[in-house]
């Protein structure tokens, strides 16, 4: 069986969501490297930088990073649809993946964190700000720029997939936060209503709603 470590919220959304989807049972630890308590003890005993998501897999081994872990699904899993059959629409689906990771999740951390970014800045300060609004206005113009690459279609999934896989799980996730949802919705409808497709497809809704039970959309 799998144990996902994560918490409400974060970026452990679009691994619960793609276990569900593919039906395999799993455990949930609730940790997070700024929740104390068991769970993160636990977390740190396996992954001692506490990063979230960390998927324990079957055998025994981790896998951490949020696009590794479900490329490594929609590979193990075939059948669950997580990864498209075909080789160039597979191959599509794990450059959004990555493109996901390395240009917009990251981009979170520079906003949620900005004096990571500068050591020399105290908590409020002018640098902090101006970081974080600079990393914002890269995050909403790295979705522009998923957005024109990855084709949404008018009422399929991305890659004009039928159902929704890996690629739409991280991006209804990743996309929730730093007002991501609100600009698309502003430049890119098509993309902002599959993201909300996704939100609601009824194998995944109970998730979504589990993790962000009053943010709006």
């Amino acid at each position: 069986m799998y144990t996902l470590y994560g918490t409400r919220g974060s970026g452990s959304a679009a691994i619960e969501a793609a276990l569900e989807w593919a039906a395999e049972p799993f455990d949930r630890v609730d940790a997070a490297s700024w929740i104390p308590g068991e769970g993160t003890e636990a977390l740190k005993r396996i992954n001692p930088m506490a990063q979230i998501p960390t998927l324990l897999l079957p055998d025994g081994s981790i896998l951490t990073e949020s696009a590794a872990i479900l490329i490594h699904l929609g590979l193990a899993l075939p059948r669950s649809g997580l990864l498209p059959e075909d080789a160039s629409a597979r191959a599509q689906a794990i450059r959004g993946l990555v493109f996901i990771a390395a240009n917009c999740y990251s981009a979170i951390s520079v906003i949620d964190f900005p004096e990571r970014w500068h050591l020399d800045a105290d908590d409020g300060s002018i640098a902090n700000v101006c970081i974080q609004r600079g990393a914002r206005h890269r995050l909403h113009l790295h979705w522009d720029a998923f957005a024109a690459q990855t084709p949404a279609g008018a009422s399929g999934f991305l890659l004009g997939r039928p159902e929704p896989g890996a690629l739409d799980l991280l991006a209804a996730v990743v996309s929730r936060w730093s007002g991501a949802r609100q600009h698309l919705q502003h430049t890119h409808a098509e993309l902002h209503a599959l993201l909300l497709r996704v939100d609601t497809h009824p194998r995944l809704a109970a998730v979504f709603e589990r993790h962000w039970p009053t943010q709006p959309s």
